[in-house]
């Protein structure tokens, strides 16, 4: 996994010593709400989490330049909706989540925008898919201004982990779209 840089962010592999930023957003339930998983319960949940990150080139530590703290986190997996049906195996899925210490500030956007970027132009894929929950807007915003266009929604395609069944709409950009940007 490659590091990336932007004018506010880094983007890089996990590590051990990441633990307290991770659970300080990790245990937060806005957050872990809004992305459909559980909150970290205890320091040893969200360690064992990061344990599953690290050597995962599919999962970037997003960190502020200015003082080194892990904000959220972002993922770039194989699309097994579409990867699996197509010829060169090349859609696939992005997600991230935010600490809700730092929404509305455009870091996800950025974050975003520089993962989608490195997609087409280094993992040479064809198609990115993202989806959100109808209740999470700030995410639909994110991929709007990233490029991402409206497909459609799958109704009650998410069960949550507290058993809740939510829609899920979905969102793609395709690598021609995304030049012609």
């Amino acid at each position: 996994m490659k590091i990336i840089k932007t004018k506010r962010l880094i983007l890089r592999m996990w590590q051990l010593d990441d633990l307290d930023d991770y659970y300080a957003y990790a245990k937060n339930p806005n957050v872990g709400s809004m992305a459909g998983w559980k909150p970290s319960s205890s320091k040893d949940e969200s360690l064992t989490q990061i344990k599953s990150f690290i050597g995962n080139d599919e999962v970037w530590a997003i960190v502020l330049k200015e003082n080194g703290k892990i904000i959220d986190h972002l993922k770039i997996y194989p699309d097994e909706n579409r990867g699996k049906f197509s010829e060169r195996n090349s859609a696939k899925l992005i997600n991230y989540a935010l600490s809700e210490d730092y929404w509305g500030k455009g870091y996800m956007t950025e974050a975003v925008k520089v993962a989608v970027k490195y997609a087409f132009d280094e993992m040479n894929i064809e198609l990115l898919t993202a989806f959100h929950f109808p209740h999470n807007i700030s995410s639909k915003r994110v991929l709007e201004k990233c490029g991402f266009e409206y497909e459609g929604i799958i109704e009650q395609g998410y069960k949550n982990y507290d058993g809740q069944i939510f829609d899920s709409i979905c969102h793609s950009i395709l690598k021609p779209d995304y030049y012609r940007l």
